[in-house]
C-alpha cells in the first residue's frame, strides 16, 4: 500500500498553488492587509470560480463530495500564500451539516450562502462574552468569529456546546496582529436560529485540523524563503547558506515540519474514515503545528537577519498568521489537555 497523495489530490493542490501564485502575490496581500476591498474581492471571486465552496459538500447536494484530507491540502495552499478566504468556515459548516440532510448545503456549494464561524464557546471564553440560547433565540457575544464580514449565515456554538445556524448578526472587526484575515466580534440580540445541531466534537476537531494545515503551509513558505535568502545573501565573500550555523537552522526547520505533514494527513484520513483516533489526532495536529510553526517563524526570521523585520521582505505576514493560528480554537496547552481527555487520560470536568 502506498501512503501518499493520489494523483488527483496532487493535481488539486498544484492547480491551486499555480492560481494563488498568479493572483495573490505578496503585493496583493499587502493591499488586502491595508484594506483594499477591490483586491480582496477579486481574490475571493477567483477562489469562488474554482468551486472551493462545494469541495466538502456531498455530491447529492451539488458539491464535489471530497474529504477533509482534500480540504487540508487546499487550506495548506491558502496558508502558503497567506491568502484570505472563507474556505475554512465553509468547510467546517459543511462538515457539521453533512449528516443532517440539510437544505442549506446546496446554497453553500453554489456560493449563494456565505458562511462564517463562531466556535469560541467550544474552546475558550473571555469574561463578558458567551452565547446563550433562550427558547429559539441567541443572545450574547462571540469573539474572534471567522469570515463574518460579507457572510450571509453564521454557525455559532452556544454555552451548551450545541451549534446554531443563524443569519449573520451585527459584526464588528477585531484588531489582531494578523492583517491577512478579518476576525470579528459578533453580538446576538435575540437572533432567531434557522437550525440547531447537537454538540459534536468532530466539528471542533475539523476546525482545528484546518488551522493546523494553514500553519503547515505558512511555515513551509517561511522555510522556502529562508533557504532562498541564504542562497543569495553574501557575507565575507560567501553566501550565508554555506555557513554551518545557517545550514543547521534551515535543516532543523525542515526536520520540525516534515513529520507535521504526515500527522495532518493521518488525522484527516482518520476523520474521513470514522476511525476513533481521528478526534485525538486532529487535536494533537493543532497543538504540534502551533509549536512547530512558532519555531519556524522565529528561525526563518533569524536566518534573514535584519531584513527579516522589514516590510520589503514581508515575512511578518506569515509570522503573524502563524501566531494567530497558534491561539485560534485553542492554545497548544489547551488542545493537549483536550487530547488527553479524548484518550481517557483525564477525567471530564
Amino acid at each position: 500500500m502506498e501512503f501518499a497523495l493520489s494523483e488527483d489530490q496532487r493535481m488539486l493542490q498544484d492547480s491551486l498553488n499555480g492560481f494563488l501564485k498568479d493572483v495573490a502575490p505578496l503585493d496583493t496581500i499587502r493591499k488586502i492587509a491595508t484594506g483594499d476591498e477591490a483586491a480582496g474581492a477579486a481574490l475571493a471571486a477567483g477562489l469562488d470560480d474554482l468551486g472551493l465552496a462545494g469541495l466538502h459538500v456531498p455530491e447529492a447536494q451539488g458539491g464535489l463530495g471530497l474529504g477533509l484530507l482534500d480540504a487540508c491540502l487546499v487550506q495548506e495552499s491558502l496558508g502558503y500564500a497567506i491568502a484570505p478566504s472563507r474556505f475554512l468556515a465553509t468547510t467546517v459548516t459543511a462538515h457539521a451539516m453533512r449528516q443532517a440532510g440539510d437544505d442549506f448545503l446546496p446554497g453553500i456549494a453554489s456560493g449563494d450562502i456565505r458562511m462564517a464561524l463562531a466556535l469560541t464557546e467550544l474552546s475558550s471564553r473571555r469574561d463578558g462574552a458567551g452565547v446563550a440560547v433562550d427558547g429559539d433565540k441567541l443572545t450574547g457575544t462571540s469573539l474572534l468569529a471567522v469570515s463574518a464580514e460579507g457572510s450571509t449565515h453564521l454557525l455559532a456554538a452556544d454555552t451548551t456546546g450545541a451549534l446554531n445556524l443563524v443569519e449573520t448578526p451585527a459584526a464588528t472587526p477585531m484588531q489582531t496582529i494578523d492583517r491577512t484575515r478579518i476576525f470579528s466580534e459578533v453580538v446576538f440580540s435575540g437572533n432567531a436560529r434557522a437550525m440547531s445541531l447537537k454538540p459534536d466534537d468532530e466539528v471542533l476537531a475539523a476546525a482545528r485540523l484546518l488551522v493546523a494545515a494553514d500553519t503547515l503551509g505558512a511555515a513551509q513558505a517561511m522555510i522556502d524563503k529562508a533557504v532562498a535568502y541564504a542562497a543569495e545573501r553574501q557575507q565575507f565573500g560567501r553566501v550565508i547558506g554555506s555557513f554551518q550555523a545557517v545550514k543547521h537552522m534551515c535543516a532543523e526547520m525542515a526536520a520540525r515540519l516534515e513529520p507535521s505533514r504526515a500527522l495532518i494527513w493521518h488525522a484527516a484520513h482518520a476523520l474521513d474514515t470514522g476511525e476513533p483516533e481521528g478526534l485525538a489526532m486532529a487535536t494533537l495536529a493543532k497543538s504540534h503545528l502551533a509549536e512547530a510553526g512558532t519555531f519556524i517563524a522565529r528561525t526563518s526570521t533569524e536566518v534573514h537577519g535584519g531584513m527579516g523585520f522589514t516590510d520589503l521582505v514581508g515575512l511578518h505576514y506569515w509570522f503573524k498568521r502563524i501566531g494567530v493560528n497558534r491561539q485560534l480554537f485553542g492554545s497548544p496547552e489547551q488542545t493537549r489537555m483536550d487530547a488527553a481527555r479524548l484518550q481517557g487520560w483525564l477525567e471530564t470536568a
